[in-house]
């Protein structure tokens, strides 16, 4: 693991961001163990399908060490204040807070917004992600088996979410 090298900032995302924040991605999906995805997006598909205002970079001395986004799951009314996030880690910052300042901040600009769930899905053999979702308030809602196959293997998602405090 790296030594700190200076104070952890989390601010929002820019598309200058993209480079790095598109590495982290694809060492997360090279893990097995992140995502459903084989590859990561081009920053357009990512742009066009992520809020703009919760979109997160954690930076120390300005290089990028994870990111987190969310989106909305329906443009249906109903779901207004609904979005599926995801979190990654720099392997190399991993364990030093970073997953859980972008959840937390995530959680603060979310709440700030009127979103009442944020909601997403883990495989279960990614134990580390899903202590830090419990650490910063999500709940297991339950398991959907064998949601969709990885590499020929059919793999389980750990649903989870984080209610707001305030429902109106």
């Amino acid at each position: 693991m790296a030594a700190t090298k200076g104070p952890l900032g989390v601010r929002p995302m820019t598309a200058h961001d993209w480079p790095a924040v598109r590495a982290i991605y694809a060492a997360g999906i090279e893990s097995g163990d992140a995502t459903f995805e084989t590859e990561p997006p081009s920053w357009e598909r990512f742009d066009a399908s992520h809020r703009e205002d919760l979109r997160l970079v954690a930076t120390i001395e300005g290089e990028v060490a994870g990111w987190a986004a969310a989106a909305q799951v329906s443009d249906r009314e109903v779901y207004r204040g609904v979005v599926e996030h995801s979190v990654y880690v720099d392997d190399e910052w991993q364990g030093r807070g970073i997953g859980r300042a972008l959840l937390e901040r995530l959680a603060e600009s979310t709440e700030e917004d009127g979103i009442w769930t944020i909601q997403t899905g883990v495989f279960p053999e990614n134990e580390a992600s899903l202590a830090l979702h419990e650490r910063c308030g999500f709940r297991v809602v339950g398991t959907q088996e064998k949601l969709g196959k990885l590499d020929g293997v059919w793999r389980d998602v750990v649903f989870l979410e984080r209610r707001s405090e305030v429902i109106e």
